[in-house]
């Protein structure tokens, strides 16, 4: 089974000759899984987490996406309706299809969201979503520091963005990126006039920067923002926020955002986000699905990203 972060694909190149076959485990977040597909009166498709400890006390809670593609002739697919949030011990989805199918099939597997159980009995939670909240440090300063934003506290300087404006702090500012420690350190106009346009963000882009900054953003936030993040990440050098966009936009590529993302890696030099939407569209097929949208890329694209793409194209083939 080939994956990426949250997609698995896997390749049956015969399904006439079996009755019964089982994948090798895949690793999808914290789980390894399984898949299975038996035929009889009809065939039945299953994804089930490997029996563990893990998923014995905490089962993954699982929102996805599977469909059968037969890759043979005018690859003809199937889609299951969407599952949402469905607890999975063992065998607890199962996909009875009646259509008949043989030759060649891929079973494409999409996770949109996998939920573990809280030790306290709480609300499940994202696992993609708590890496983000685990990365923070003291929470009682970074809170400080946030009511420093929010509440304008012996603010010094104004960030004026393209519809509005907002106070901070040079001192936090040049202690987080070196372009905003070099704007205060020079004669420039920015020290003298004590602001800094940033007219290429909007006020609610600005206050997440300004949020990631401070150390108090919310996680709905950077997930809405996180490509104007990106950019001004890579505007005023600051290397972990760039990072952090790189590692989250590597979390969700799917067919309506990958040529979008594909882009983005290019021009902001982002390898192991460029090398997943190129392995996304071709490797696993994706190219077939977004034909229009493709077809509008080749017209606005880069020219040496086009080439990129059918030189992955080639070598696939």
């Amino acid at each position: 089974v080939e994956t990426t972060s949250r997609l698995a694909q896997w390749r049956i190149e015969n399904l006439a000759s079996c009755t019964y076959r089982k994948s090798d485990p895949f690793k999808i977040g914290k789980w390894n899984w399984h898949l299975s597909v038996e035929k009889n009166r009809v065939l039945s498709i299953k994804l089930y987490p490997e029996i563990s400890n893990i998923t014995r006390d905490n089962p993954p809670i699982a929102s996805f996406v599977i469909r059968v593609v037969c890759s043979a002739g005018d690859r003809k697919a199937l889609t299951h309706p969407e599952i949402t949030d469905k607890q999975l011990k063992n065998e607890d989805f199962v996909w009875a299809i009646e259509v008949p199918l043989t030759g060649k099939i891929i079973i494409d597997v999409e996770f949109l969201d996998l939920k573990t159980t809280s030790p306290d009995g709480g609300e499940p939670c994202s696992i993609w979503a708590a890496g983000f909240s685990e990365k923070r440090s003291n929470a009682t300063a970074l809170a400080s520091l946030g009511r420093m934003l929010t509440e304008s506290i012996h603010t010094d300087i104004v960030i004026n963005a393209s519809d509005g404006s907002i106070g901070a702090h040079r001192a936090i500012l040049a202690a987080r990126s070196p372009v905003f420690r070099s704007m205060f350190a020079h004669d420039l106009k920015e020290k003298e006039l004590s602001t800094v346009n940033i007219s290429d963000m909007s006020i609610e882009a600005c206050q997440a920067l300004l949020g990631y900054i401070y150390g108090n953003i919310e996680h709905e936030d950077f997930l809405t923002h996180r490509l104007a993040l990106l950019q001004a990440a890579d505007k005023y050098d600051i290397s972990d926020l760039k990072e952090a966009c790189h590692d989250s936009l590597l979390e969700d590529i799917d067919t309506k955002n990958v040529l979008e993302r594909l882009q983005n890696a290019y021009t902001y030099q982002l390898p192991k986000l460029k090398a997943s939407c190129m392995g996304y569209l071709v490797r696993f097929g994706k190219i077939f699905d977004i034909g229009n949208d493709f077809n509008v890329f080749l017209q606005c694209a880069d020219r040496d990203l086009i080439s990129e793409v059918f030189h992955e194209v080639l070598g696939a083939w």
